[in-house]
C-alpha cells in the first residue's frame, strides 16, 4: 500500500510568524474573503522529493479542503493533490481534533505521516483504536515557526522503515 503524508495548512504551511527570510506573505481568497498566508516556496520541492524518494502520496489534511490546491499547491510549487474531506466531521467524541474522524475514515489502513499543529495524545489514542488506520505517525507542529527540516526528517526516516517493495 502507497503511504501517504497528510498535510495541513494554517500552523504547518502558514505559520503564526515568520522565522525567515525565505517566507513569502500571500493574500488568499478562502471562503470568498481575503486571508493573509504566509509561505515557504521551498516546502513543495521538499515535499515532492520527501514523496518520490519514499514512494508516498501527499494528501490535502485542511479545512482549506479543495481551496488549498487553489491558493497553496500554486505557490509552493505542488501540483492539485488529492483532498481529505473534513466539512462532515466537525466534531470529536473524546477530546481529539476534529479532523481525525475525517482522516479515520479516509486511510483506509494505508499507513501515513500527518503534519499538523493541533495533534495530541487524544489524537494518538484515537487513531490507535480505530479499526480502518494500520501505521501511522503523527508529527505535531508548531504553529508558530511552521514546517521544518527536522519535521521532514522524522517524516522521512518513518517511512523509509515502512515494510513495502513500494517505496524506499
Amino acid at each position: 500500500m502507497t503511504p501517504m503524508v497528510l498535510l495541513d495548512v494554517d500552523g504547518v504551511l502558514n505559520p503564526s510568524r515568520r522565522s525567515s527570510l525565505a517566507w513569502r506573505r500571500y493574500t488568499g481568497i478562502v471562503d470568498g474573503e481575503p486571508y493573509k498566508i504566509l509561505l515557504d516556496p521551498r516546502h513543495g520541492p521538499q515535499l515532492l522529493t520527501m514523496a518520490r524518494e519514499c514512494g508516498a502520496e501527499l494528501v490535502w489534511a485542511t479545512t482549506w479542503e479543495e481551496q488549498a490546491n487553489d491558493e497553496i499547491s500554486p505557490r509552493i510549487g505542488l501540483p492539485r493533490l488529492p483532498v481529505i474531506p473534513i466539512g462532515d466531521y466537525l466534531s470529536s467524541s473524546g477530546g481529539e481534533h476534529f479532523k481525525t474522524g475525517a482522516v479515520a475514515a479516509y486511510v483506509q489502513r494505508r499507513p501515513f505521516v500527518w503534519f499538523d499543529d493541533m495533534l495530541d495524545s487524544a489524537d494518538q489514542e484515537y487513531l490507535s483504536n480505530h479499526p480502518g488506520v494500520g501505521d501511522f505517525l503523527l508529527i505535531h507542529v508548531d504553529a508558530r515557526f511552521g514546517l521544518t527540516d527536522t519535521h521532514l526528517a522524522q517524516a522521512r526516516e518513518w517511512l523509509s522503515r515502512l515494510p513495502s517493495a513500494d517505496h524506499g
